[in-house]
């Protein structure tokens, strides 16, 4: 055939669509029937066309092909280094180490690994110069330091702004790789996805302030991936948007690492193995919203201690997303959808009008400081909760078809809810907490 299948047939415009579902409405209005807003002040609408673009190119969003990454908490470190070679063995393509204190022992947790293969990042729960740099001397390494964000979730520098950005400066001096940005904290709490979005962005303006031009590093973005399985996607393309606008302002790096890990705001203790299907799709948002390296949660880690059947688990989900449902084999998947790139669009701008924002009083620290920052993500969560509480948001098992017969009591290894200790802290930390808390307490406490 001399003509492409598809000139057979004419075009029809977006004004031709809305005429014909106008008709099959039935004299209902348009708008209210079929057009819904979310969360984030967008209007959903029932379809998009091409003709939505015609102001505005698509956005071009690079990503790159994606490792599965196994995260490990360094407790004992003959075990962990075995937990790496094991996991590494079983299909693991980077590892995700959890450090919590400089007495442990690099040579021996990175034993018989070879990071020139198998990438190695590094997040410290302490702040030591000497010990990162025996960390970045290696090869395949990366130390993911994030002072800012310690300072968010725990309230407290690890010692003070000036020593705590002085160590970091001297640490990115050594290596490229070192800068991070925690913006899963933000969504763990409650915060909206634009909140989200804006606070990763003046997160990260603040070190972009301190460093000026003379930053080097490639810059990794932490993020926790949630159940709106569209919006997530669009949430990680509209975050490297973000970042190469920012980046472009101060002449440095626009390529960001983005390491994506599923969301525990809406993991469940009971009916625990729904958590498979939530991190399932969670997983694929993130692969399809072009994240560099996934870590999968394990579906019982909000109240299990490390076990070797759910992290094999979820190493598992990710290798049958790769090698049986092909998510590797296309980049850029979702690249050219008019729904996907509409939110990414309105996702990106919102963000940037919050974030302006936010520069305008002060920066990030300073509402941080002041307690806003907390504040606004508090209202977020709190509405979310409220449509939890009242159905509009369900959580099957946990608030629709619970199993009534369900015990739990005895499974708890780990506490799965919000604890708080009193202690003196600069500002007010950030505060993770599950929207299932209320519920489980309750129908643990009548088993």
């Amino acid at each position: 055939m001399s003509k492409k299948l598809f000139n057979e047939f004419d075009t029809v415009s977006d004004k031709a669509w809305k005429q014909k579902i106008q008709v099959d409405l039935k004299g209902a209005d348009y708008n209210d029937t079929l057009i819904w807003n979310t969360s984030e002040d967008i209007n959903v609408k029932p379809f998009y066309h091409i003709n939505d673009f015609e102001d505005q190119p698509f956005l071009e969003v690079a990503s790159n092909t994606w490792s599965i990454c196994e995260t490990i908490f360094v407790f004992d470190v003959e075990k962990s280094n075995k937990k790496a070679l094991n996991a590494i063995k079983k299909g693991a393509e980077s590892i995700y180490f959890i450090v919590p204190n400089k007495d442990v022992s690099i040579e021996l947790l990175i034993k018989d690994i070879d990071s020139s293969t198998t990438p190695l990042y590094f997040e410290l729960q302490f702040l030591d110069l000497e010990y990162t740099k025996k960390l970045t001397a290696i090869s395949g390494v990366s130390v993911l330091t994030d002072t800012v964000g310690n300072l968010a979730k725990s309230g407290n520098w690890f010692n003070n702004l000036q020593d705590d950005f002085s160590i970091l400066s001297n640490i990115i001096s050594t290596n490229n790789n070192s800068l991070s940005v925690d913006l899963s904290l933000y969504q763990n709490a409650g915060a909206t996805i634009i909140q989200q979005l804006a606070y990763s962005l003046a997160h990260a303006n603040e070190y972009l302030n301190y460093f000026k031009n003379n930053l080097n590093s490639k810059i990794t973005f932490k993020v926790s991936v949630g159940t709106n399985y569209f919006f997530e996607i669009a949430k990680l393309r509209a975050l490297r948007v973000l970042w190469k606008t920012l980046a472009t302002e101060y002449n440095i790096l626009e390529e960001c690492h983005i390491i994506a890990t599923p969301t525990k705001r809406n993991k469940t203790v009971y009916d625990y193995n729904t958590n498979m299907l939530r991190t399932t799709t969670e997983c694929m948002s993130a692969i399809l919203g072009g994240a560099n390296t996934i870590c999968n949660l394990p579906y019982d880690a909000i109240y299990h201690k490390n076990n070797e059947f759910g992290e094999r688990i979820s190493r598992n989900q990710l290798l049958v997303l790769k090698h049986e449902s092909y998510f590797n084999i296309v980049e850029n998947a979702s690249d050219g959808a008019y729904y996907i790139e509409s939110l990414t669009q309105q996702l990106a701008e919102k963000a940037l009008t919050l974030f302006k924002d936010i520069e305008l009083n002060g920066g990030f620290l300073k509402q941080l400081k002041e307690g806003q920052i907390q504040k606004k993500i508090k209202e977020s969560a709190a509405k979310e909760q409220a449509s939890f509480d009242c159905g509009e948001i369900t959580l099957l098992g946990t608030n629709k078809h619970p199993n009534k017969d369900d015990r739990m009591k005895n499974e708890l290894e780990l506490y799965p809810f919000l604890k708080t200790n009193t202690r003196k802290t600069l500002i007010e930390p950030i505060l993770e907490k599950r929207l299932a808390e209320t519920i489980e307490q309750n129908r643990l406490k009548t088993e």
